[in-house]
C-alpha cells in the first residue's frame, strides 16, 4: 500500500505536470484553429474556380508574393535562362 508521502506530489513536480498540460491544450487548440484556416483558405479558392480564376495560377501569385522580391527576380531569371536553352521562348 501507497504511503502518504509517496501519493503527494512534490510541488515541482506538480507544477511541470500542470505546464506540460497547458502546453499541450494550447497546440491542440492551435491546431484547431489551423484546421479552421485551412477549411477557410479552401472555401476561397473553390469560389475563385466557381467565378473562373485558375486556381493554381492564384496559388503560384500567393506563394509568389511571400518570397522577397529579389528571391523572386532571381528564380525568374534562372526560369527565363532556362526556357530560352530549352527553345521554349
Amino acid at each position: 500500500m501507497a504511503t502518504a508521502a509517496a501519493v503527494k506530489e512534490e510541488p515541482a513536480t506538480r507544477f511541470a505536470k500542470d505546464q506540460l498540460k497547458a502546453i499541450i491544450e494550447r497546440i491542440e487548440r492551435l491546431e484547431e484553429e489551423k484546421k479552421a484556416i485551412s477549411d477557410d483558405i479552401r472555401d476561397v479558392y473553390a469560389e475563385a474556380k466557381g467565378n473562373g480564376y485558375d486556381v493554381k495560377a492564384l496559388r503560384t501569385i500567393v506563394r509568389m508574393r511571400k518570397q522577397d522580391a529579389n528571391e523572386r527576380a532571381e528564380q525568374e531569371t534562372i526560369l527565363e535562362t532556362y526556357l530560352q536553352a530549352l527553345g521554349m521562348l
